[in-house]
C-alpha cells in the first residue's frame, strides 16, 4: 500500500476574524493606549539619541 502524496501538507486555512464593535468608552481607551505607547516611544528615541550623542573621548588601538 503505497500513497502518492509528496511535499509538505498544506497547513489549513484560519477562520477569518469577527470583525468587533466597539462602543465610545472603548473607542476612547483604544486611542489612549495607542496616545501613550506612541509618547513612550518617541522617549525612547530621545533617550536613544542622547546616550549615543555624547560618548566622549574615543581611545585609538595605536600605542
Amino acid at each position: 500500500m503505497s500513497s502518492k502524496q509528496g511535499g509538505k501538507a498544506k497547513p489549513l486555512k484560519q477562520p477569518k476574524a469577527e470583525k468587533k464593535e466597539y462602543d465610545e468608552v472603548d473607542k476612547a481607551n483604544i486611542q489612549k493606549k495607542k496616545d501613550e505607547e506612541k509618547a513612550l516611544k518617541e522617549l525612547r528615541a530621545k533617550a536613544q539619541k542622547g546616550a549615543l550623542g555624547g560618548t566622549g573621548l574615543k581611545k585609538s588601538g595605536k600605542k
